[in-house]
């Protein structure tokens, strides 16, 4: 082990030159980072070298106290271990992507009779299909392996039949209505369905049709005839490429600022299951770091499509492609697709990206617009609604990364204010606002946004004076979309179409509609207690 007591005094000559796993700790020997080398020396020493980092980088090299490394003896065996040990330790400034934005899954019980539920985490206790991210979709796929199959969807297995069972969609093992046998093939066909293997239940339906036609069981001929209609229909609606007889992902990576963005697409036997979105701090190596973070918890493909390569030579491609087969149990392969049908999907995957791209893109415009100290990842907006003197209110909206939260959301009934004065008012709601903060020693925001001119501003400046912070600030006014700054006599005009402007009015107007909802609900309920005094009286 180095230790060092600041990054200018790293000596590199102790390090190794073999393949192997390092591990950066902090003063208290708290794992900060760890990573994995071909050359072990050369990746250290690329971090106190190299001026020209990202700032999250940047933070992790002032912290390193000591290095710490395990020699091995080929880069997958240090891509193995690399897991392990992150898995073990889950360090900081790893990619970590248990806060992404989560979708649902299918999936099937590990019982005698197993259950069909939804779900949004993968268990070793549920075979997990999607995730899906149309929760749309997948309510109708749902709807449609119960009704085809008659799967279970009880938590217990009851003691007789319920109601499912007299309408036709559960088989309804619970009263031996069908043997264990009987129920295990139709799990079976409803997990190859799951699959993306339509055009296989779609044959064993259209058989079951005919069967029941020439029973005359028309009404029975007919509900599976709806069945087929609707499995074609969902189809259309997510077919890829039906010549597909393998599962691949697609990911597009694009770099902006000091993130990079990601896209996620599963295609399953042909079939899209959807998308996901991801937004990670740059680092060295982040694509590779980004694979290796995701698929740690998700389901590995037989063949992993990318739109650049995220490796820097083909031994480091071959490696990974071992470590990914070594936690599939089957060969894996990542390609960077040049043309074709294959390209064709990636380009897709980089098509759903752009959205993404125009939000983070408006956030760098901001950041270089107003000469912000950092890209404005967290928004607060603030607007003063009332009509007259009486209900004067206001609301707050929060927006992480270009996105509203609502849970984040606050509302404010004005208390220390008497009569109309927005301006007053403004400076009550953003000094309780950051006073709670403060105290409760929360981060602040990157950009706080007020829905007025001059008066408004000046009010939060001085709110914000008050409490001793200095946080971005700045005032949209409706009437010429312009952009008021605290110290500066004139507004700032911009191109009212341009991404930033376009999310500032976005967060603006959403704010309004907020603090809105909030003053009328306010007022309804001041009529309602009146209604209820009139009525009460002799």
């Amino acid at each position: 082990m180095i230790y060092i007591s600041a990054p200018t005094e790293f000596k590199s000559g102790d390090i190794p030159t073999n393949p192997g796993v390092y591990l950066y700790r902090d003063e208290a020997a708290e794992i900060l980072y760890i990573g994995k080398a071909k050359h072990l020396r050369s990746r250290v020493k690329s971090y106190f070298s190299n001026t020209d980092k990202p700032a999250k980088t940047r933070q992790l090299v002032s912290r390193i106290r000591s290095i710490d490394w395990v020699v091995v003896n080929s880069e997958v065996e240090a891509l193995l271990l690399e897991n392990k040990l992150i898995k073990q330790h889950t360090p900081k400034y790893n990619i970590n992507l248990k806060d992404a934005k989560t979708f649902a899954y299918i999936a099937l019980t590990r019982e005698t009779y197993p259950r069909i539920l939804t779900s949004r985490k993968v268990s070793r206790k549920l075979e997990s299909f999607g995730p899906y991210t149309d929760g749309f979709t997948r309510q109708d796929l749902q709807r449609l392996v119960v009704r085809v199959f008659k799967l279970r969807t009880c938590r217990k297995l009851p003691k007789r039949a319920c109601l499912n069972f007299h309408i036709g969609l559960c088989s309804a093992p619970c009263n031996g209505n069908v043997t264990s046998e009987q129920y295990t093939t139709l799990v079976e066909e409803a997990r190859s369905f799951l699959g993306g293997n339509y055009d296989q239940t779609i044959k064993l339906l259209i058989s079951q049709m005919h069967q029941a036609s020439q029973d005359q069981q028309y009404e029975r001929a007919l509900e599976i005839r709806t069945q087929i209609a609707s499995i074609r229909l969902l189809n259309q609606r997510q077919i890829v490429d039906t010549e597909r007889r393998f599962d691949q992902d697609v990911m597009a990576f694009r770099r902006l600022g000091e993130k990079m963005l990601a896209v996620q697409m599963g295609v399953r036997k042909g079939v899209l299951l959807g998308k996901k979105e991801f937004s990670v701090d740059l680092q060295p190596q982040v694509e590779q770091e980004f694979l290796k973070a995701f698929y740690a918890t998700n389901q590995i493909p037989r063949e992993i499509l990318v739109n650049k390569p995220c490796w820097e030579s083909l031994a480091e491609k071959a490696a990974l492609e071992e470590f990914f087969a070594s936690k599939r149990g089957a060969p894996v392969s990542l390609v960077v697709p040049r043309r074709g049908d294959k390209l064709g999907l990636v380009k897709l995957a980089e098509k759903n990206l752009e959205s993404t791209l125009d939000e983070d893109s408006a956030l760098v415009d901001l950041q270089t617009a107003l000469n912000l100290p950092a890209v404005p990842h967290v928004v607060e907006c603030f607007d003063i609604s009332n009509l007259g003197e009486e209900h004067v209110v206001s609301g707050m909206v929060r927006f992480p990364d270009a996105k509203p939260d609502k849970r984040n959301y606050r509302k404010f009934k004005i208390k220390t204010v008497m009569g109309q004065d927005d301006f007053a008012s403004m400076g009550e709601v953003v000094a309780r606002r950051y006073k709670r903060l403060t105290e409760e020693k929360a981060s602040m925001p990157d950009l706080v946004v007020i829905d007025g001119g001059h008066g408004q501003v000046a009010a939060a400046k001085s709110a914000l004076a008050s409490l001793g912070l200095q946080v971005p600030l700045i005032g949209l006014a409706k009437e010429r979309e312009e952009i008021y700054l605290p110290n500066e006599s004139a507004p700032l005009q911009f191109d009212k179409n341009s991404r930033m402007m376009l999310f500032l009015r976005k967060v603006r107007d959403e704010t309004h509609r907020f603090s809105l909802g909030y003053n009328q609900k306010r007022r309804q309920m001041k009529l309602r207690s009146e209604f209820e005094k009139q009525k009460s009286k002799p």
